[in-house]
């Protein structure tokens, strides 16, 4: 009796361990997955509470996001838009009560980078000095984005074609230039052509 007793109790070890195995390993194991899935989906759940913190805020500042993009069409518009450019520097020099006023755009070449065309252009205007100060401040404010790249003044010629030293009459021809983000702007191009003209005014 006592001799089988160890017999005993090795059976009794083996069965145990492999109810380790079969059954309390298997368990671990999967009580492992399921903490490894329950971790997943609390990163997903903090991933999409992120997403949706900024769907929020995006959606709150759409009204000053809509504007701002207003601003930059109107800085760079998507066409050359050559008639309302005349009438923007036309109502400039309204305003600004110069004597004489002529604006040539030239041909829209597109930027290396593909991004936008620029138009170089030229203005001339005559007037007082305060005339043309003002206008050129409206030039510098104006809605239309513009870079100034080259300016000449001189004194304004008379009406018998002689030049005048008064300096109360002077004459600046500008080398401006406007932009578009149309980068295949002129003739041709898509949304279309916006052919270019010159325009004078008194």
């Amino acid at each position: 009796m006592n001799g089988r007793a160890p017999i005993v109790a090795g059976a009794v070890l083996v069965v145990a361990l492999v109810a380790v195995f079969l059954l309390v390993l298997p368990t671990m194991s999967e009580v492992g997955e399921t903490e490894d899935r329950l971790q997943q989906t609390q990163d997903q759940e903090i991933n999409l509470a992120a997403q949706l913190k900024a769907l929020d805020d995006a959606r709150a500042a759409a009204p000053e996001t809509e504007l701002e993009i207003a601003a930059i069409d109107a800085l760079m518009p998507p066409t050359a838009g050559l008639p309302s450019l005349f009438r923007l520097l036309q109502g400039a020099a309204d305003r600004a009560a110069v004597d004489f006023f002529s604006f040539t755009p030239g041909t829209p070449v597109p930027n290396p980078t593909g991004s936008y065309s620029t138009i170089e252009s030229q203005i001339t205007v005559s007037g007082g000095y305060f005339a043309i100060d003002e206008f050129l401040f409206l030039l510098e404010t104006s809605k239309r984005a513009a870079k100034v790249t080259a300016l000449a003044m001189t004194p304004s010629a008379g009406g018998d074609g002689t030049t005048t030293t008064s300096t109360s009459s002077l004459q600046i021809q500008i080398t401006v230039e406007f932009y578009t983000t149309d980068s295949s702007a002129g003739p041709g191009s898509i949304p279309g052509p916006t052919e270019g003209v010159s325009t004078t005014g008194v």
